[in-house]
């Protein structure tokens, strides 16, 4: 599919997802199960957490809460503020003046003036963080959701240490076009989030329209961030060889160009032998496997308009479908 078109399909399905992201807040009809870490997450928690939302304001259970203690993150339980950097803004959302050490990671957001917070250990979302404000003498605004926190009480924060959140690990895989790839990734159970990017290329922060020119280097990938307690790299591996026809050589379905190749990005030997031994197995039932072994290097986040594509407009992948290749 040319970028044109593509881009065509993008922005109609935001105007469809408009209406449908209001009523149904599930990627695929089957609940959160495989978006919420280790723990299970309201619709209305997914909305925020997962896809980005907002709460609306003075609507959350923590903006007037002024106990001692800790914020944590909802999904996976990490420590992010202590209440002692809460103060009130009266903006209509928990305000913070700082994070503690390494728990919240600053993402620029490309299509807006605005800096986005996620928790570092798993990638939820959280909010917003706002410089020169004045509202303290740090004069930084940490902007959270509610739905975002739970909250352990001072003399209880051994629920609260980094070693109550779980070990969470990434993975990179490039099928063809990132829409089809994150929808059916993103089902699988132990997933906590995936998101579409580039990866591959020698430029450095690269837009959609440079990428689908087929002259960066990049190909469509999305990181995975999973809890390998609950689902391993073998078995995402399994997943995204079943999604795709890993023996096509530059294109997936209608897309054709390099952008669209198949590759695994893997960031160890031991993720490398993995998916060595998974085309072996192909290899052995005949398939003639184009996918390409690369060591991981930056990964570029791609627009919001390309995130969560299929969830936002309630439609299905056009060239992604699951065939059993390793019964």
């Amino acid at each position: 599919m040319s970028g044109a078109i593509k881009l065509l399909l993008v922005l109609t399905g935001i105007l469809i997802g408009s209406a449908f992201v209001l009523i149904n807040f599930s990627p695929a009809g089957g609940g959160n199960e495989g978006m919420s870490g280790t723990n299970k997450l309201s619709p209305e928690e997914e909305r925020v957490i997962v896809h980005k939302g907002t709460e609306m304001p003075f609507t959350g259970e923590y903006v007037n809460h002024h106990e001692d203690g800790t914020y944590t993150c909802k999904r996976c339980g990490a420590p992010l503020f202590p209440s002692t950097a809460k103060f009130d803004s009266r903006t209509g959302w928990p305000s913070f003046d700082e994070a503690l050490p390494g728990a919240v990671k600053e993402v620029p957001e490309k299509n807006d003036s605005r800096t986005e917070i996620v928790c570092a250990n798993c990638g939820a979302h959280l909010g917003h963080v706002f410089q020169g404000e004045g509202f303290t003498d740090k004069n930084k605004r940490h902007c959270v959701n509610s739905v975002s926190l739970c909250f352990v009480a001072a003399g209880d924060e051994a629920q609260a240490t980094p070693d109550a959140a779980p070990t969470l690990a990434t993975a990179y895989f490039a099928g063809g076009c990132f829409w089809g790839v994150e929808y059916y990734l993103q089902q699988l159970p132990g997933v906590g989030a995936v998101v579409s990017g580039y990866m591959g290329g020698a430029k450095d922060n690269p837009s959609y329209k440079e990428v689908s020119r087929g002259d960066t280097g990049h190909a469509e990938t999305v990181r995975v961030t999973y809890d390998p307690s609950i689902v391993s790299y073998e078995e995402l591996a399994k997943l995204f060889f079943e999604i795709h026809d890993p023996t096509q050589v530059d294109r997936q379905g209608p897309d054709v160009g390099p952008q669209y190749r198949s590759a695994i990005f893997y960031n160890n030997d031991e993720e490398k032998r993995i998916a060595a031994k998974l085309i072996g197995r192909l290899q052995a039932k005949g398939l003639r496997v184009a996918t390409q072994l690369v060591r991981a290097g930056t990964f570029w986040e791609a627009e919001d308009y390309h995130q969560d594509y299929y969830f936002k407009t309630g439609k299905t992948p056009y060239c992604h479908a699951r065939v059993k290749r390793f019964e």
